[in-house]
């Protein structure tokens, strides 16, 4: 496993993380997912990502059990805040700040995460009120550092004006072969700000895996097949881009990579990219996917992978 720092800041996170979205306290099985978390642990993965909404707490709650008897020090964990967690609490309300923080701390049974993120923007409460709040909660030792996920160019660069707040380390954006939107604005600023990317659904859902096929059921222990976990895959169910996708497997196979690896190892040859986030719901996942850690993928082949997939990209 490399390791890569995270913006500006003094945190060094494995290229490839673990996520808990859609798995883990709700879609995967505790014992199984406990065997991931112990596998990626073995296997040099130090970066832990989850969100208070994950289940409404219950993907906080399992990766506070399952961790607890880890050293502190030996790990980077990354929670987030915005989306409802009942009627009445959501957004970056300076009092949900703080009460949210403060429930995903005794979930997480620790005293702070390294990294406290805003889930999306929130156009309901200022600017100037989330970002006085995330800095008291840095300054209260709550968190180490703050970041934000998906937040557009100009929201981004309105945060960073700011005086006397805390400045922002990392954006994750979705991004993948099949999705590159943050390309344009978002991972140039970031790049001049010292705020690197960790980047979710590097696999677009598990469509890069190469595992869909166009015209065929999804596999029975699939993501897709799942009705708790494969309502979001949205286009990249669609025949046309799993027959693009299935068209560069010759190029994973001639640089001795799964299709999965040669994904990650594609989001990883973007400097700025600190981690890909991954989703594991079996132990051997956890050892394919940091079979891309390292990999350099030149510039050849990179244009031949545009050529492949062509109009299956999106924005």
């Amino acid at each position: 496993m490399q390791y890569r720092q995270l913006g500006r800041s003094d945190l060094m996170v494995s290229e490839i993380s673990l996520g808990s979205w859609l798995t883990y306290g709700m879609g995967v099985e505790a014992d199984r997912a406990t065997a991931c978390v112990r596998r990626a642990i073995e296997v040099g993965i130090n970066f832990f990502d989850t969100a208070n909404v994950y289940g409404r707490g219950a993907a906080e709650s399992f990766l506070g059990e399952v961790l607890s008897g880890v050293d502190r020090a030996s790990y980077v964990l990354a929670t987030k805040a915005y989306f409802p967690m009942s009627e009445s609490d959501r957004g970056l309300s300076a009092a949900q700040i703080r009460k949210q923080s403060d429930a995903s701390l005794r979930r997480l049974r620790v005293d702070y995460v390294d990294l406290y993120q805003c889930h999306r923007y929130d156009k309901n409460t200022p600017l100037e009120e989330t970002m006085e709040a995330l800095t008291e909660v840095v300054r209260s030792g709550k968190a180490r550092y703050i970041g934000f996920s998906e937040w557009t160019a100009e929201q981004i660069a309105a945060a960073l004006a700011m005086p006397d707040v805390e400045r922002f380390v990392s954006s994750q954006p979705e991004y993948s072969m099949l999705w590159r939107k943050p390309e344009p604005e978002v991972i140039p600023l970031c790049t001049r700000e010292g705020i690197g990317q960790i980047v979710w659904s590097p696999l677009a859902q598990g469509a890069l895996t190469g595992k869909y096929k166009p015209g065929s059921p999804p596999p029975a222990d699939s993501r897709a097949a799942s009705k708790s976990m494969g309502s979001m895959m949205g286009r990249f169910r669609e025949d046309t881009v799993l027959a693009a996708v299935q068209r560069l497997r010759p190029v994973a196979d001639d640089l001795g990579l799964t299709m999965a690896q040669l994904a990650l190892a594609w989001v990883l040859q973007e400097e700025n990219v600190a981690s890909a986030i991954t989703g594991a719901s079996r132990p051997d996942q956890i050892d394919e996917n940091v079979g891309a850690s390292g990999v350099a993928i030149d510039d050849g082949v990179l244009a031949q992978i545009d050529e492949i997939l062509g109009e299956a990209v999106g924005p």
